[in-house]
């Protein structure tokens, strides 16, 4: 089975970097995984306080597309372990969520992005599907996490 997902007014529009699921990470607040994420190409800047800070994902995807600043230069190393990070982070702090993506079982999840050929699957699926790949592994992380501290509850 494969779930496919894109804008946040699907059923599964919580797995969109755009949902309006915020979190704290680093010390501080964001408002959207897609807030941190255009971030941490100009980490420690004006620039990146100035991203999180902007009031919708639109605006900071917009924001961290712009190359009129300077892109970390480590960028394409960290780029996945960045998302990564932000992904698990949003869906460990918000439960509902997170049984959403815990109730999709073994389901190949797609961001089903008609433009985007490597975070989604583009307009003719041959994409790379990458947020797709790190909500499953997100989904193994969490299921390893709950299901070990749901046992250790339940022996102590």
């Amino acid at each position: 089975m494969k779930i496919y997902f894109y804008t946040t007014r699907e059923k599964y529009g919580c797995f969109s970097n755009f949902s309006a699921h915020g979190f704290e990470l680093d010390g501080l607040y964001w408002s959207t995984s897609e807030h941190y994420f255009q971030a941490q190409k100009f980490p420690k800047t004006a620039d990146a306080e100035q991203i999180r800070l902007v009031k919708t994902p639109k605006e900071a995807a917009k924001m961290g597309r712009e190359r009129t600043r300077p892109l970390r230069p480590d960028w394409e190393q960290v780029k996945d372990d960045i998302m990564q990070k932000a992904v698990l982070r949003k869906f460990e702090t918000h439960a509902d969520i997170r049984e959403i993506l815990l109730d999709t079982k073994d389901a190949e999840i797609v961001e089903n992005s008609p433009i985007d050929y490597y975070w989604g699957c583009g307009a003719n699926g041959s994409g790379k599907n990458k947020l797709g790949i790190i909500l499953m592994e997100v989904r193994d992380i969490l299921r390893h996490t709950y299901h070990t501290n749901a046992n250790k509850s339940l022996s102590e």
